[in-house]
């Protein structure tokens, strides 16, 4: 049995980060979420007013930059400048700029190397846009998980409404989802797409049990488990 390195990959709100919570949980790995990390970015960018382009403030809140991933009553939660920020990250300024903001070449070699130094040789899940194509290409397992549209939607209603916001209508959501698909899948740096050697995920039918168990017969065909 080995620690592995696993990347999973998809769109947003395909469930990819669910996929690599419970595998972590599972395997007694650490997670990596690394769509949070791009989120504090834009979150710190929108505090402090600058626009979603290259610029020296930019470089200077991203020296400047504290992220630490820490465990609070078994939930893995985001510590940003020596604040956890939960809500916060999901806001609609947040969701609407984010994508953009991800587009940035300084924004993605600082998230790169952070999240690259995460792999200990302990076992590690992340999931993302771009773990398994330009942040680990040579990870042990590559997952690339998809969803219906209609499913991914009202899976983002019901994480919003549970942490509180009932602000967005499902047409606000798939209309958001569409446009960060397509600037995710056609940025120039490190864009959305599936490695060649990624393994496919459809999970909307299937039960957050159902898509655990396929996974986990994955990582044991890798010598995981």
């Amino acid at each position: 049995m080995k620690a592995l390195v696993i990347a999973v990959d998809g769109f947003a709100s395909c469930g990819k980060s669910t996929l690599a919570r419970d595998l972590a949980q599972a395997l007694g790995y650490r997670y990596i979420d690394s769509g949070a990390m791009y989120r504090a970015v834009t979150y710190q960018m929108l505090e402090l007013g600058l626009p979603p382009i290259e610029s020296v403030g930019l470089d200077q809140m991203l020296g400047a930059l504290d992220l630490k991933f820490v465990t609070s009553n078994g939930i893995n939660q985001l510590m940003v400048n020596g604040l956890v920020l939960v809500s916060e990250l999901r806001s609609k300024a947040v969701n609407a700029a984010v994508s953009p903001v991800s587009t940035l070449p300084s924004v993605r070699l600082a998230m790169v190397a952070l999240q690259r130094s995460y792999a200990d040789g302990t076992g590690l899940t992340m999931d993302g846009r771009d773990i398994g194509t330009h942040v680990f290409p040579q990870a042990d397992l590559k997952f690339f998980v998809s969803a219906r549209p209609e499913v991914r939607a009202k899976r983002r209603q019901a994480e919003l409404i549970a942490s509180g916001d009932t602000s967005w209508t499902l047409d606000e959501i798939l209309e958001n989802q569409a446009q960060r698909d397509l600037i995710d899948s056609n940025r120039d740096f490190a864009p959305l797409k599936r490695a060649e050697d990624a393994i496919d995920l459809d999970n909307s039918d299937l039960s957050r049990e159902e898509q655990l168990a396929w996974a986990l017969k994955w990582v044991e065909e890798r010598g995981g488990i």
